[in-house]
């Protein structure tokens, strides 16, 4: 039997701490679904139209033929919602629709790169607090999931849920071992409710893409459909852990929750309970000065590595996913959803970075612009100009409260829409983190300069990227190609002497016949050439050198 705590009574509800129950459906069918999806979309569409014409009114322009559709419009539209502003009606929409258009409209906000400010800045204000399980329902969950009673594992769960997001609701818990631990378990009907939303989104993301093309809206709903489908596999999530976990090893201040594997599964997740306290909580201001310092320090450090060393990024960092912790120390939770950069990527935002911090704007600039993708029409060299003179800019009042380094990112990254171009969605998220971290500074230490508590991190992991150990291990990457080209390379140098020795004996009778064998040998050399100076293993170019030798000779058989 498991017991509710001395301060919890027996019959808690979740409704104590202010949520609302839950009423449990069975999940929609796709074609239900698909017109429950199109109404909304039809109405947004109508309620967009009249949004315009009441704006084109207030400007003073007469728009004849906008007040016409909207009076077309206008009585098929819900009374609650034809008067809002366009961007109060998609983010009402997107609260009807449940949680994965919430989700989806969370992402959005953060696609400033995309998407209007207006849009992005009201799509903020999204339920974060949805109704729960309730707690008899969030005990079967568990059972189903461990295929044991949850009995048999804790002493207690707590009746009160911590939050409750679209995708999943954690309860405290203590196992019988006295391990104090958090139970996170995704929501009834929530993975087949975003699998069958996900075929409609992709479905319409193409048809969007025939109309507003600027906006890449296939490109945007496949990535958000991608996450999204990932985070609610809490397996992953426990991955996700151990990865940080091991990749910060080596700083025990920086910490991330221990799983309990044996207690998880798909659908439910048993990790550690931080006992700490959020950046902006009356605690967290109430200690000194060097302990806040501190912090901040930490988490500069952990951002900064997460993003430019590992590549292997917290891709939902919010002030509500990080604690203080005794020490002081730093902890991450909440790890569903994760970003990367491959190596490349990583390297050019390392530099891009590293550049911004020591005031260099022209390379700023140019790492930043070498990322993008350039759309149709784009205008890849006014985006570098107009980055470089907003890098600038910033570089006259570097500090949070006139231009903070991750708005100045945002600001950057915002400019390429006008210039046709854009950015994986990566770079959103990397943002995303950057203004958590200068938030919680802002808030610990107003007016930080996070140039300055930045500048030793990322100097410390530039110049590590040069040490003689890290060279070692970037070539020992081509190990195998090197073992095989030495291998080879004997071989090749035989024929290449053989056919040397019978080209010797054989003159040539036509002066113009091994012209094609001489091109061919001079790119090779040149092949050569240009992988020796990009450090390639020395024996790929000495094996083209040979392989130019054996073309030169033949050239003339």
């Amino acid at each position: 039997m498991i017991s509710a705590s001395a301060s919890t009574p027996a019959t808690a509800t979740p409704q104590d701490p202010g949520f609302e129950l839950m009423v449990e459906h069975k999940p929609a069918g796709i074609l239900r679904r698909f017109f429950t999806t199109t109404r909304h979309f039809w109405g947004l569409l109508g309620g967009g139209s009249v949004a315009y014409a009441r704006w084109q009114k207030e400007q003073g322009k007469r728009a004849y033929s906008a007040r016409l559709v909207a009076l077309f419009w206008k009585p098929l539209l819900s009374r609650k919602l034809r008067n809002l502003p366009f961007p109060v009606q998609l983010r009402r929409r997107l609260e009807i629709l449940g949680p994965t258009y919430i989700k989806l409209g969370q992402v959005l906000s953060l696609r400033e790169d995309l998407l209007p400010r207006s849009v992005t800045d009201e799509l903020k204000n999204l339920l974060d607090r949805l109704p729960v399980v309730p707690f008899e329902r969030y005990m079967e969950l568990v059972a189903k999931d461990l295929k044991r009673s949850p009995a048999e594992v804790f002493a207690w769960v707590d009746p009160r849920p911590l939050g409750s997001a679209s995708i999943a609701q954690t309860h405290r818990a203590r196992t019988h071992d006295g391990e104090e631990v958090i139970l996170k378990v995704v929501k009834p009907g929530i993975r087949e409710t975003l699998q069958r939303d996900a075929v409609l989104l992709k479905m319409t993301g193409a048809w969007l893409e025939l109309i507003i093309p600027r906006f890449q809206p296939r490109r945007v709903i496949r990535e958000f459909c991608d996450y999204t489908l990932k985070e609610v596999d809490l397996r992953r999530e426990a991955d996700n852990a151990e990865t940080f976990a091991a990749n910060f090893k080596d700083e025990p201040d920086i910490r991330f929750p221990r799983i309990w594997r044996e207690y998880s599964g798909l659908n439910v997740l048993c990790m550690e309970f931080f006992d700490g306290f959020k950046p902006n909580s009356p605690e967290a201001l109430a200690m000194p000065p060097e302990d806040r310092d501190r912090v901040i320090d930490l988490g500069a450090a952990a951002i900064i590595r997460m993003l430019y060393k590992d590549g292997f990024f917290h891709a939902d960092l919010h002030p509500g996913n990080l604690l203080v912790l005794p020490g002081p120390q730093a902890g991450f939770i909440d790890l569903g959803m994760v970003g990367r950069f491959d190596d490349e990527l990583r390297r050019t935002m390392m530099y891009y970075y590293y550049c911004l911090v020591m005031g260099d704007a022209e390379n700023a600039a140019r790492y930043l612009a070498s990322v993008a993708q350039l759309g149709p029409g784009g205008d890849r060299h006014g985006f570098r100009r107009e980055v470089e003179e907003i890098c600038r800019r910033w570089s006259r009042s570097a500090n949070f409260k006139d231009f903070s380094i991750a708005q100045l990112i945002m600001s950057s990254v915002s400019l390429g829409a006008q210039f046709r171009i854009y950015f994986p969605v990566e770079m959103v998220l990397m943002v995303k983190a950057l203004v958590t971290f200068e938030g919680v500074g802002q808030v610990l230490s107003p007016g930080f300069d996070v140039a300055q508590v930045s500048q030793r991190h990322i100097n410390r992991l530039f110049l590590s990227q040069f040490s003689p150990l890290r060279l070692i291990k970037e070539s020992l990457r081509g190990a195998p190609e090197v073992v095989d080209a030495l291998v080879k390379a004997p071989l090749l140098v035989t024929e290449g002497l053989r056919m040397l020795e019978q080209a010797t004996r054989k003159p040539t009778e036509n002066p113009f016949a091994g012209l094609r064998g001489t091109l061919l040998a001079g790119f090779s050399l040149v092949a050569g050439a240009i992988l020796a100076s990009f450090k390639a293993p020395w024996p790929l170019w000495g094996t083209l050198f040979v392989l130019a030798v054996i073309l030169a000779v033949r050239r003339t058989s």
